[in-house]
């Protein structure tokens, strides 16, 4: 009778939940081991992997990378789908990550991008390979990169250079005619691309014809500056207000006053306002050459277009009246400007006003 008693509590306690003995040991002596955290980006990265449905294409990689305002999320999804087996990414993914990671000013990453589509990584389309240029016009140790894609361009089928191809490259180019020996080294190159231009067919417009306007101005080759002013109406383009500053400031350094300044006169008829650097050249050649009417008249014009005289240009005209023995309408003409300038202060009159005292006692 025992061993029968012995063996059913035996079974009994064999019976017991073993879920209820387990939580108890669990808790009391066995530590809990859990997986290591994720980042708010490696789970922003399982999600978007997790929308990617097997057999993704390159539409499905692009609308992913538009969607996602964190370049580093997108370029980690770029290169993950990159992995893929049957996967190859198209003109389209590369336009997008490369647009994603420069307006991100992830440079480094998109260079390398850049590099992958140069090598042949995808198909080229003009606004990929024009996203590239841009971005290598933007980066000043990438200049010469920007005109090898040109000349792929060139030499490809279905990929040739358009007018915004151009008007990057020669905007580039002027960007670089900041002094007169250095213009000297860039204009072959500004003179080659207006033929290339010519020869494929791309018609300029007003903004890409002011460019190479400018380039020959820079340079003092006036002569070419004009010939590309007249032909600005061969292409439908109406000279603007930059057009004829550029060339009326170029012939007044070269020494061709009269020339420059019947330029002015045209514009002005036109309605045209010239710059303020373009004033003030106009006026300090004038009044260098003793034509002190006429660059009164032109100083009283810029005042009334609110363009203000720098202290050399006031300078250059009240002082060439003193030399000229017309002192008392030089202290007129000071006030005068007094009055119509409201950008000059006390102290500026103060200053040209002693000036000219000194100037005339001599």
């Amino acid at each position: 009778m025992a061993m029968a008693m012995a063996i059913i509590t035996k079974k009994r306690f064999l019976t017991l939940p073993i879920l209820h003995s387990t939580y108890l040991f669990s808790t009391t002596t066995i530590p809990t081991f859990q997986s290591p955290s994720k980042t708010p980006l490696e789970k922003q990265f399982e999600t978007w992997v997790n929308h990617l449905k097997p057999g993704f294409t390159p539409s499905d990689v692009n609308n992913a990378l538009t969607s996602q305002s964190d370049p580093d999320l997108a370029l980690d999804i770029f290169r993950w789908t990159s992995q893929q087996r049957s996967y190859k990414h198209t003109h389209l993914t590369y336009l997008t990550i490369i647009k994603h990671l420069t307006a991100s000013r992830r440079y480094q990453q998109a260079e390398t991008l850049v590099e992958e589509v140069i090598a042949g990584a995808c198909d080229p389309t003009l606004p990929l390979y024009n996203s590239i240029i841009r971005f290598c016009c933007s980066r000043k140790f990438l200049f010469n990169r920007a005109f090898d894609v040109y000349n792929k361009m060139l030499n490809s089928q279905d990929c040739k250079p358009n007018l915004e191809t151009y008007t990057l490259l020669f905007n580039s180019l002027l960007r670089r005619f900041n002094k007169l020996n250095v213009c000297y080294v860039y204009l072959h190159s500004v003179r080659s691309l207006t033929k290339q231009m010519k020869t494929s067919g791309v018609i300029p417009d007003t903004f890409v014809l002011n460019m190479i306007i400018k380039a020959y101005s820079k340079c003092l080759e006036l002569d070419e500056a004009i010939r590309v002013f007249r032909e600005m109406g061969l292409y439908d383009c109406e000279p603007n207000g930059y057009s004829y500053s550029y060339i009326a400031k170029g012939l007044c350094e070269k020494g061709r006053v009269e020339q420059g300044f019947g330029f002015y006169k045209e514009m002005r008829v036109k309605c045209l306002v010239p710059s303020t650097s373009t004033y003030v050249i106009i006026v300090c050649s004038l009044a260098l050459e003793r034509r002190f009417e006429d660059a009164v008249e032109v100083m009283f014009d810029m005042l009334s277009n609110s363009r203000s005289p720098d202290h050399l240009t006031y300078k250059t005209v009240l002082e060439g009246l003193c030399r000229e023995g017309r002192v008392d309408d030089a202290f007129e003409l000071l006030d005068e400007c007094k009055k119509r300038d409201v950008y000059m202060n006390e102290k500026m009159y103060k200053i040209l006003f002693d000036d000219l005292r000194f100037v005339c006692r001599d």
